[in-house]
């Protein structure tokens, strides 16, 4: 059953109290970025019909997903506790979520940039690098997400008695500020592979690694509470967890313990603030090894 907002626990105020106060730590910093995040808006509406497009091609891939769930389905009631609307709706929310929070092509668009010396145009100047960056990250999520839900929606009648959604209550609460920690968490580590190019000429074969990594561990392929309990327990303190099962689990209660999810935030933010670390430390160091020519 779901808990209304005044019986969430103490402790589960104090968390929101320290995301509070960091998100408008983040917003207040970003309101220096508000023309760079124009810009990018500008530059991502000119391809709209690719993310379109891409949106529309992503349907495809959810009919198959319904088709192999529904035979996995044949003959049960249920599979590892949820039955069939509830299985759909996670990856529905799945899908949708990919276009509002995944990282697509930022780690390789700043290697380019290191790469071609236009990065030294940030070095003489008061722009944080990372916060440019994530600028235009937001600009670009928040076009894609707009058009990646229309042909969701206008498929929805198709699909919509195949869905479940649960009642909104706590898990609300808790799934907002996992959604703009997970966005925080993939841009980071796409910005920290992108950065890599300091040391190396190229990075493909890091990003393909870590991308088939976290497509297993990250509930793309199926959801993680269907791994052995064992395994499941050491994913969720893996960062991958974070990405987009954590706030997908949230949204279509899959997630039921509150104090699971109180705890799951936690691990979620102290992710965030180790990638940011690691971040900053390959800046540093790799701002050692550059050589600015270019740009």
């Amino acid at each position: 059953m779901s808990l209304p907002y005044s019986r969430l626990p103490a402790a589960a105020f104090r968390v929101f109290r320290v995301l509070r106060v960091f998100l408008l730590t983040v917003l207040a910093l970003l309101s220096k970025y508000r023309s760079v995040f124009a810009v990018g808006l500008q530059s991502n509406l000119v391809y709209r019909w690719n993310f379109a497009v891409r949106a529309s091609f992503s349907l495809v891939h959810l009919a198959f997903v319904f088709i192999l769930w529904g035979a996995a389905f044949a003959g049960e009631t249920d599979i590892g506790g949820f039955d069939l609307r509830q299985t759909l709706t996670y990856f529905v929310t799945l899908l949708a979520l990919q276009f509002f929070i995944s990282a697509m092509n930022e780690d390789y668009e700043i290697s380019e940039e290191i790469r071609n010396g236009l990065i030294n145009q940030f070095l003489l100047k008061p722009v944080n690098y990372y916060l440019y960056r994530f600028s235009i990250f937001l600009s670009a999520r928040f076009v894609a997400g707009f058009l990646g839900l229309v042909p969701i929606l206008l498929a929805m009648p198709l699909f919509w008695d195949h869905l479940a959604l649960p009642a909104p209550g706590w898990n609300l609460a808790y799934a907002l500020p996992a959604l703009v920690m997970s966005m925080m968490i993939q841009f980071t580590i796409a910005y920290c592979f992108g950065l890599l190019t300091f040391w190396f000429l190229e990075i493909q074969s890091f990003i393909i690694l870590s991308l088939a990594v976290e497509t297993v561990l990250g509930g793309s392929v199926f959801p993680l509470d269907l791994f052995p309990k064992w395994l499941y327990d050491i994913s969720v303190w893996l960062p991958y967890y974070y990405q987009m099962y954590f706030p997908a689990a949230l949204l279509t209660g899959r997630i039921t313990d509150p104090a699971f999810a109180l705890r799951g935030l936690g691990i979620q933010f102290g992710w965030v603030l180790i990638l940011l670390a690691v971040a900053r430390l390959l800046w540093t160091r790799g701002l050692r090894r550059h050589t600015a020519v270019g740009g």
